[in-house]
């Protein structure tokens, strides 16, 4: 009986036969160079697009209290982030609307309407603390302890952000409900309402509510 061994020198004869690779198609300069523009154009359009997506250099701040430490808070971090570039807005509503008065004005406002400015503060010097105020001595305490390690005011701080182009802006439904006209702000501040605010803060990296 005759028996055929298969060993590995000789292939079996069901397998196929290896196939060569083609040869690379040679592909003209020109063309390359054109592919090439093309990818580098969908690049870039990428780019934009996911630039388009990501936020502005921005802060934005909602400063609802009238609280002399609270309003400290927000002015020092409004004027660090434009010190560093970046743009910022301030958005004042309810008690925060105290903050940009000039002072109390009673002339031509009902009952209720003289009862808000009177029980508010005229501005930023008469903002009483959080905590701790004492009928105003911890205001002024506090006050005289800053001036006295060389601390800005809150004054200083208002003039500093307005000199970096801070934007201010009023809300007018908390205007209109405390009575509030824009002549008792002060000079060149804007009245806007939510959807301002909205608008800065969804192109902002922070948004902060003080």
């Amino acid at each position: 009986m005759n028996t055929k061994v298969s060993t590995l020198a000789e292939p079996e004869a069901h397998l196929p036969a290896p196939i060569e690779p083609a040869p690379l198609e040679k592909v003209p300069l020109h063309d390359r160079i054109l592919q090439l523009e093309t990818r580098l154009a969908t690049l870039e359009k990428a780019q934009i697009e996911l630039q388009g997506d990501l936020p502005d250099n921005r802060v934005s701040l909602v400063v609802f209290s009238g609280d002399l430490d609270k309003v400290l808070a927000s002015f020092v971090i409004a004027t660090g982030a434009a010190a560093v570039g970046m743009e910022v807005s301030m958005f004042f509503t309810f008690w925060g609307l105290s903050v940009l008065k000039k002072g109390r004005r009673f002339r031509g406002k009902r009952l209720l309407e003289k009862a808000f400015t009177l029980l508010t503060p005229g501005g930023s010097q008469s903002l009483g603390l959080s905590q701790r105020n004492f009928g105003g001595i911890g205001a002024q305490l506090m006050r005289k302890m800053m001036h006295g390690k060389g601390i800005a005011s809150l004054e200083e701080l208002i003039k500093m952000a307005r000199d970096f182009g801070v934007r201010f802006v009023a809300c007018q439904m908390s205007m209109d409900e405390l009575g509030i006209t824009q002549d008792e702000l002060l000079d060149r501040v804007e009245v806007g309402g939510v959807a301002t605010f909205l608008g800065d803060a969804a192109r902002s990296k922070a948004a902060l509510f003080i």
